[in-house]
């Protein structure tokens, strides 16, 4: 587990991989190596909403936020820069809850099952949360995100304080 049940998996996709290694030529990049708990083919910040459910096996998971790159994955890669690389590369990954808990293995179907009313991908709050100013658009997707249930309080919290600037 990340850190609560709010980040109890941290999901990475594959195809990031390919990025990183022209980014990082020579680096050793098994998988694993961004922390995540899964390596998923075909999802993406651009694809995956706040709120929506997955199945993986027979367990539930339920979207909660994006990954916001700490000091630990600058020590992993050896560089202070990493960590601002790794969240102006969009490439953030996401955190899961269990809504209901399952047997998950290697190669277990991965399905979305639902997608919130108020979808909002990560990448948008990704983007909304290194904006440095909100446009009359922002403040609209803002207030959608607020209205995600499974959006995480931190995250709700930090985004009002930013409309209240």
């Amino acid at each position: 587990m990340h850190g609560g049940a709010e980040k109890a998996v941290y999901c990475y996709p594959f195809e990031h991989y390919a990025y990183w290694k022209r980014e990082l030529p020579g680096k050793n990049l098994p998988f694993g190596m961004f922390g995540e708990n899964l390596t998923l083919e075909g999802v993406s910040e651009e694809t995956v909403h706040i709120g929506d459910r997955f199945t993986f096996g027979s367990a539930t998971l339920v979207v909660t936020q994006p990954r916001l790159p700490c000091y630990k994955l600058g020590i992993k890669f050896k560089s202070d820069a990493m960590v601002k690389r790794f969240l102006a590369s969009g490439r953030t990954g996401f955190y899961f809850a269990v809504e209901s808990e399952g047997a998950v293995a290697a190669g277990d179907r991965v399905a979305i099952t639902e997608r919130e009313s108020h979808a909002v991908p990560v990448s948008e709050i990704v983007r909304l949360y290194v904006a440095k100013k909100f446009n009359d658009a922002d403040v609209a997707s803002v207030q959608k995100a607020l209205r995600v249930d499974a959006l995480t309080e931190s995250w709700k919290e930090h985004f009002r304080e930013r409309l209240t600037r």
